[in-house]
């Protein structure tokens, strides 16, 4: 992979339509041959950013581009620069995938000679070679999302924007979708791709952005964002065989404060809390729990997900959103 350098590069960008504010003041950079997780719930502005971004849309302040390129000014040519794949696969009735995909390269202008070079390559690089003379109407949803990955590289686009590529996939399509965008950005591919699977993308982004409300409220490496969430750690205590859960909380709550919530499993003899206490500070109740007499077989901090900090952006959003109480 080459050097990092910017590909996408987004400032201050803010799109109103009426007195409604769909995005406002995001800025975001994404490197040539990184794959982006862009996510938030339903009406965060997700949509309206890739609208902007494919030339669909023009913002109402702020600007966007595209290897130097201004999304809103030369949209022609950002046309070339993106590949852009919908929530959604259209296509005509009664088309093989090899006419399918000829329609496409003919829209984009690839001339004909080109264009069924192309059309061999694309099908080669997403593994569908296999179904170039089959009815698009006839494949599973799986094959129809590599065939729509396929259609989307036939320009050669520097940028590939895919939405919700995962859903609906099968185990074993998931693993196959997750390989093939790998790849892509191991050929030096930009991706940016919204999912509603937060685990399954986890395991694919270098970044990632999340935004609510039409705001970015937390963006760079998952480590970066849990840590600059200052997360609450989830903390479990694995006791001796013999040893009572119950005895083991009774213990921990005299330590702990009332916002540290505590949880028992009696069944597993395990008892897990949450903190945002530091190191030291969880050393310190560890060396409680034992001086107590608590029999401890494990203490250990369970790594937060992408889930975890999905979550917690969508709490401090609420809690920020929440009125405040009447004085007096």
């Amino acid at each position: 992979m080459s050097e990092l350098q910017p590909i996408v590069e987004i400032q201050n960008l803010t799109k109103h339509y009426g007195d409604f504010a769909a995005l406002e003041d995001l800025s975001l950079t994404v490197h040539r041959g990184q794959i982006l997780g862009f996510i938030g719930p339903n009406g965060a502005g997700k949509t309206t950013t890739i609208k902007i971004l494919v030339g669909l849309a023009k913002p109402t302040s702020g600007a966007a581009r595209i290897a130097g390129v201004d999304c809103a000014k030369q949209s022609a040519r950002i046309k070339r620069l993106v590949g852009y794949m919908p929530d959604g696969f259209g296509a005509y009735d009664n088309m093989r995938v090899r006419e399918y995909l000829d329609f496409f390269g003919a829209a984009f202008g690839i001339p004909r000679r080109q264009r069924q070079r192309r059309i061999d390559e694309v099908l080669e690089i997403t593994a569908s070679t296999y179904m170039r003379d089959r009815f698009v109407e006839s494949l599973s949803h799986g094959m129809q999302q590599r065939v729509g990955i396929a259609r989307t590289l036939l320009h050669d686009p520097e940028v590939l924007i895919f939405d919700e590529p995962a859903n609906g996939l099968d185990p074993q399509a998931r693993i196959e979708m997750r390989e093939l965008l790998l790849h892509l950005a191991a050929c030096d591919k930009t991706l940016i791709v919204t999912s509603h699977i937060l685990p399954e993308l986890s395991r694919i982004c270098d970044q990632v952005a999340i935004l609510t409300h039409g705001r970015l409220r937390a963006a760079g490496s998952l480590d970066k964002i849990m840590h600059d969430l200052r997360q609450r750690r989830m903390i479990e205590i694995q006791l001796t065989s013999g040893e009572k859960a119950e005895q083991a909380e009774q213990v921990l709550r005299k330590i702990l404060h009332d916002d540290e919530p505590v949880t028992v499993s009696p069944a597993e003899s395990m008892v897990r809390f949450e903190t945002v206490r530091s190191d030291d500070a969880l050393s310190e109740v560890l060396g409680s729990l034992v001086q107590a007499g608590v029999k401890l077989a494990q203490f250990r901090e369970l790594q937060a997900d992408l889930e975890d900090a999905f979550l917690s952006v969508i709490r401090q959003t609420e809690d920020e959103s929440e009125p405040a109480e009447p004085v007096g």
